[in-house]
């Protein structure tokens, strides 16, 4: 399951997945920025908690990169969260 963070003025939008285990018990989730282009999608995908990019397409800048490696730094314990409580709820 995805659930829907934001999405940015640029349409990049921000999802993360559910808690999910590896074969050896540790739990981990994913963090996907994706923007629509003309050709499909600017897309690069994080790992928590190791913050390790694992998929990355399209053009998306260096800075882009490193603000989107910031974001999921710094909210790697509200992205846990949310997971675990099934996204975010909007009234």
């Amino acid at each position: 399951m995805m659930y829907t963070l934001c999405k940015y003025a640029d349409e990049t939008e921000v999802v993360f997945s559910d808690i999910r285990k590896k074969d050896n018990g540790d739990e981990y989730i994913i963090v996907s920025f994706e923007r629509p282009t003309e050709k499909g999608f600017d897309t690069v995908v994080f790992e928590l908690p190791s913050y390790n990019i694992i998929n990355k397409d399209g053009d998306y800048s260096d800075k882009e990169i490193e603000e989107f490696k910031e974001i999921v730094e710094r909210g790697a314990h509200l992205f846990f969260k949310y997971a675990r409580e099934g996204g975010l709820k909007f009234a």
